[in-house]
Order: structure tokens, then sequence, then C-alpha cells
């Protein structure tokens, strides 16, 4: 099913990137890149490999610095000098290794350096507020549709899709604007690769924005309500996918096709 173009016209965006450039040594990774993603609006980012996607994700997040150019979100202009910046700014990034912790349990992943704690004994250090994260990873998992057979259950015991939907999850959880998705359905099974679209969708009706990245074209075309395509570090080309084929997002990643605003 091909979701429907999301309304943006009467919407300010909740990101923008405006002339975005970045350089490593001599090679040219993004240039001039505009990009922008609305409040429940899932952007997919595609292009081949060098494209520049990474490197335009690195900069939302804050773990890279563009050499020229500017970012604004909700309006103002911003400046992330790190993730931790960006994060505090409500922005998340799900990267295709997950960064999950394998032998701790899905709660004490979801709150993996944002830990709750509690007044330790007679005033000593605080302690680990086990039973409060617990509760909080059940309601979140359930809010999203997640099954695991127990909010105790070690991660390296879970399926590749619930592992990846544990990753999103704990992006969710803590992304209070936007997401990023770095290849969400990589190496995963028909069910599972399901399951974690299905939880984008989710992300997305709950109001958050989603930037989507992936060289799934069908995946892409399914869930994106549009599509920014990059070619050698600049943008070729903006596509509406209830209109658009999987042909015409080809064209503009390999330069068949002339630029699409």
């Amino acid at each position: 099913m091909i979701l429907q173009h999301a309304d943006t016209t009467s919407q300010e965006p909740l990101l923008q990137a405006r002339a975005v450039s970045k350089h490593y040594g001599s090679v040219r990774a993004l240039h001039e890149v505009d990009f922008e993603v609305y409040a429940g609006e899932i952007v997919a980012l595609i292009g081949d490999n060098g494209a520049g996607k990474s490197t335009l994700a690195k900069i939302i997040s804050g773990a890279e610095t563009p050499d020229t150019g500017t970012l604004a979100l909700r309006g103002a202009s911003v400046n992330f000098e790190s993730p931790a910046d960006a994060r505090k700014a409500g922005i998340e990034t799900t990267y295709q290794d997950l960064a999950l912790a394998p032998d701790l349990d899905v709660a004490a992943n979801l709150f993996l350096g944002r830990e709750l704690l509690r007044p330790g004994l007679l005033g000593t250090l605080d302690v680990l507020d086990r039973p409060a994260m617990r509760q909080s990873a059940q309601e979140h998992l359930r809010e999203f549709g997640i099954r695991v057979t127990s909010i105790d259950q070690r991660v390296d015991t879970l399926s590749g899709g619930q592992r990846q939907s544990i990753a999103v999850a704990r992006t969710v959880l803590w992304g209070s604007g936007i997401v990023i998705m770095d290849e969400p359905t990589a190496a995963l099974g028909v069910a599972q690769t399901a399951l974690v679209l299905q939880l984008v969708r989710a992300v997305s009706r709950k109001g958050t924005a989603v930037v989507f990245i992936s060289h799934n074209l069908p995946h892409v075309f399914e869930v994106a309500h549009r599509i920014v395509v990059l070619r050698h570090g600049q943008r070729v080309g903006s596509l509406d996918p209830s209109s658009a084929t999987m042909d015409n997002a080809v064209s503009l990643m390999t330069g068949a096709a002339t630029t699409h605003a």
C-alpha cells in the first residue's frame, strides 16, 4: 500500500537544512544541499553509495558539522556541535548496527545511558529504579505494538526484527521531534521487515518526523510520504510516491533523468 502524500502546504518545516556543504579533504560529500522534514512526515532519503545520505544524516544528528549552510529547527537557527546537542533538541538516530547491549534485557536497553534513578537508603548514592524502567518500557512497547516474551528477556535472545524494533523504540522514546532510521530493514526477513515498517508508520502517526534512509526501494515506496534523492553529494530530486515510480527514482539516482524539484 502506498501512503498518501502528507499535507505540508500550510506547515512550517520541523527541520530545515539550507545549502549544506561538507568536504573531507578533497572529497566533496555534500554540495549546497537543501532538505526539510515536517512533523508526522516520513521522508525517505535515497541515493547510490557515496551519494551523501549518511553525511547529511550525521549533520542533522550532530555527529558532523557542515562546512557551510544552515540548519533550523522549529523555525529557529541551530548549530549542533555533538550528537548530545541534537538529542537535547529531540533528534534521535537508529543506526544499522543498532548499538544495543546484547547481554542486557529489553528494559535496560531502552534506558541505556538514560537510566532512571531513585535515592539510596539514608541519603546514600542513587540506585537504579528498575521497577519504574520496567513499567515504562512495557507501556512504550505496548503503545507501538511491539511484542516480546518478557521485558526481562535478554536482547541476544530476540529475533532480528524484534532487536531492530527495540532499537527503533528506544529512538522514539527519547526522540521528541525527529527520528532518523539508517537502513532499518537491512538483512531482515519478510515477517521481521513487516514488523519494522509497521513501527515506522506508527511513529509517524504519533506526530514524530521520520527520516528513512534505505537502499530498498519497495520499502521506501511502501512507507514514505515523500522521497528525496541525492546523487554525488547533491539533491537531484523530490518525488511523491503516490504518483512517481521506482523507475523515476532509479533514473534520478543514476543521472538518467533531469532534476526534479
